[in-house]
């Protein structure tokens, strides 16, 4: 099976929990990440055509189509068990509309969940889920 990457800002506190969640609640360990900071992640971005300086979002990429923003954050709940799922109501909205409701949050993201200094690093159990 392929894995589904994920590639999402390291620094962040919501994004850091956020990957948590996925990690939690993958039972099919379907998924590997990249921080955005990484060499791994901009190695993908490059072969994608996608640059860092644009981006302000997670990435979902799968058999080799990217997902971003509120596409991105769906289809990996999507593929989840548990209490996110009910994020799946959004596909109710159109894309635009979620869209804006996910840059409301990115832009305040570090305010609201703090920064780190640096990328968190992986424990040894879960190192293999992380290009790095």
């Amino acid at each position: 099976m392929q894995k589904l990457i994920i590639l999402y800002d390291g620094v962040c506190g919501l994004c850091n929990s956020s990957i948590n969640y996925v990690i939690d609640h993958d039972y099919k360990n379907q998924f590997v990440f990249a921080p955005l900071q990484s060499d791994a992640a901009q190695k993908l971005l490059e072969s994608h055509n996608l640059s860092l300086a644009d981006l302000n979002t997670v990435i979902l990429i799968h058999q080799n189509k990217v997902y971003q923003k509120s596409d991105a954050v769906l289809n990996i709940v999507k593929r989840l068990k548990g209490i996110g799922k009910i994020l799946l109501v959004g596909y109710i909205l159109p894309r635009f509309v979620r869209d804006k409701i996910y840059d409301f949050i990115a832009k305040h993201r570090y305010k609201w969940f703090g920064k780190y200094d640096s990328c968190r690093i992986p424990t040894s159990e879960i190192r293999t889920k992380f290009l790095l």
